[in-house]
């Protein structure tokens, strides 16, 4: 009985001393989550049950148990480096099969995917078709654009700006584009983009006008303005009015100019865009340019892929578009412990760690994504030392007690 009892405490000993060199040899692994060992004692029932002053069979390992904590987020400035601040595993596709980590060392396979070491493939839920928001009942394996950014057409021009008050008449009639003499200021040039993507140059030329408003008032506030796109005239000069305060009146809020269409020489589509001058002013004795954007942009090579906290994958390219390639999924677990070890950093759910709950990141009690980070091993090197020599005297203890157990055994068996 008493050998029995001693080899049952060398056993646990031995568990344990297993659990804390596996805590040990994965101290420098990627979210890997220490696990510690419980034990539970033993007692010899009878058909009556446990006897009134019974003394224990002994211990046995109950659990060992992983601990879910946080670990610390160390930063690795890689774009495909992801670390979870708070609940959440990755969700991930092993060869069909679904399997969660916190290790965030992917990489991108031949073909583009977003996968692991083990080639497990992230998941994301897919952008929408209307490209707002993203199909949270929908997961797909994240892949990477190689391609170009397709070129937009510029549809409008933001033009702010501050016409001289004090401003005369140009001293050269009519209007010449080529002659400085016939117009007061001009935007420069404003580039702008056919269907192409092929830029082109579109300028306003401003022209203070006789003191006749567009309803024959008489007026000192009138300008026209005159467009161009590639020294081509698009459209009839629009009259400008503002008021004694120097507010824009004419064209009446909100302020927009219909540009007449353009057709490029490149075999681009008409370019039509309209001209919002909003905002502008006449005041002072000066004239001021505060704003020339415009909407469109040229074909774009991949600059780099970018993930914010809430885990959605931004394509970013040379032209500055930024294009959703998806949003990372989490996955929590009633009882993560319950959470069934597959190696490699993947666990995949059990019984005994309930249904799995998937949705985004930095919504309900799901943790944030920290990208170019990772996290690190939840174990206490110090902590598993000292738990080490505690298992070590533990095995000494009961190895000894064998050793006594035999000696008494060897003297009850020479007596005669």
């Amino acid at each position: 009985m008493a050998f029995n009892t001693s080899l049952s405490g060398i056993n646990a000993a031995n568990a344990d001393l297993n659990v804390t060199s596996n805590n040990i040899a994965n101290v420098n692994t990627t979210g890997f989550k220490e696990s510690r060992a419980e034990f539970a004692d033993m007692f010899q029932s009878t058909s009556y049950g446990l006897a009134r002053n019974a003394v224990g069979s002994g211990v046995r390992v109950s659990n060992v148990a992983q601990q879910f904590s946080q670990g610390n987020i160390d930063p690795t400035g890689r774009s495909l480096d992801l670390a979870i601040s708070g609940e959440g595993f990755f969700t991930l596709s092993l060869n069909g099969a679904r399997v969660y980590s916190r290790a965030g060392n992917f990489q991108s396979d031949a073909n583009g995917y977003v996968v692991d070491p083990q080639g497990a493939r992230l998941q994301v839920f897919a952008p929408n078709a209307n490209g707002n928001g993203f199909d949270v009942g929908r997961l797909t394996d994240l892949q990477l654009l190689t391609t170009d950014s397709a070129p937009k057409q510029t549809t409008t021009v933001n033009l702010a700006f501050t016409l001289p008050a004090n401003a005369s008449e140009p001293t050269v009639s009519p209007f010449d584009p080529a002659d400085s003499n016939s117009y007061n200021h001009s935007t420069g040039g404003i580039t702008v983009y056919d269907s192409l993507g092929v830029s082109h140059t579109q300028t306003s030329y401003f022209v203070k006008t006789a003191n006749t408003g567009e309803n024959g008032e008489n007026t000192t506030n009138t300008w026209q303005v005159y467009n161009y796109v590639d020294g081509e005239q698009v459209g009839d000069p629009t009259t400008l009015e503002f008021s004694d305060t120097g507010a824009l009146t004419v064209p009446a809020a909100p302020g927009i100019i219909a540009l007449g269409d353009f057709t490029p020489s490149t075999g681009a589509g008409v370019l039509s865009m309209s001209l919002d001058i909003s905002g502008s002013t006449q005041y002072g004795e000066s004239f001021a340019l505060r704003d020339t954007r415009q909407d469109g942009y040229a074909s774009g090579k991949l600059n780099e892929i970018s993930i914010d906290t809430t885990g959605v994958v931004y394509a970013r390219y040379s032209n500055g578009a930024d294009q959703a390639l998806g949003q990372v999924a989490l996955t929590t677990f009633v009882n993560p412990q319950g959470l069934q070890s597959q190696g490699n950093n993947h666990w995949a759910e059990s019984y005994a760690s309930g249904n799995p709950r998937t949705g985004a990141p930095d919504t309900s009690d799901f943790g944030q994504i920290e990208a170019g980070s990772l996290e690190a091993s939840t174990v206490d090197l110090t902590e598993q030392l000292v738990n080490m020599i505690v298992a070590q005297r533990n095995f000494q203890a009961n190895a000894q007690m064998i050793t006594t157990q035999d000696q008494i055994t060897q003297t009850v068996i020479n007596i005669r």
